[in-house]
């Protein structure tokens, strides 16, 4: 997941990368020693990277030109996605979330690096309030014959 636009930058050069490799390879195709269906396995394997690059470079085009407002959630474990996401789509960076908070932009770094490990709910909750982010979701309990 791209962050903030320091890795858009990164991930945009890394995409480059990608496919100026994966078009070599297709143009010289692979050395004599190199069976062909090993070299046509590489050239896949670049073009399925770079497509995965594209659709991360797309989603965080999209929150941060705010053509995506909401995420459904499929549990508590997409909760941390949604927080760097909606941090995003409110058009804040990581400084400003942290200023907000009244933390250290490296903090928001680190939180969002790893998905909020650690973090208790009063915190979630307080980041969520920050971004004037509104999180409802359906609890189902299991109930006992």
């Amino acid at each position: 997941m791209i962050a903030n636009e320091r890795q858009y930058a990164i991930t945009r050069t890394e995409l480059q990368r990608f496919e100026q490799a994966a078009e070599e390879q297709q143009q010289h195709g692979p050395s004599e020693d190199i069976d062909p269906r090993i070299g046509k396995a590489m050239v896949d394997a670049l073009l399925s990277q770079a497509e995965t690059l594209r659709e991360e470079l797309k989603r965080y085009e999209d929150l941060r030109d705010g053509r995506i407002s909401k995420r459904e959630l499929e549990g508590l474990r997409d909760l941390p996605a949604a927080l760097i996401e909606a941090r995003i789509a409110a058009g804040l960076t990581q400084k400003a979330l942290g200023e907000r908070l009244g933390v250290k932009e490296q903090q928001i770094q680190r939180w969002e690096a790893n998905l909020y490990p650690g973090v208790g709910v009063e915190r979630l909750q307080e980041i969520a309030d920050a971004l004037g982010m509104e999180v409802r979701e359906t609890v189902s309990y299991a109930v006992s014959s």
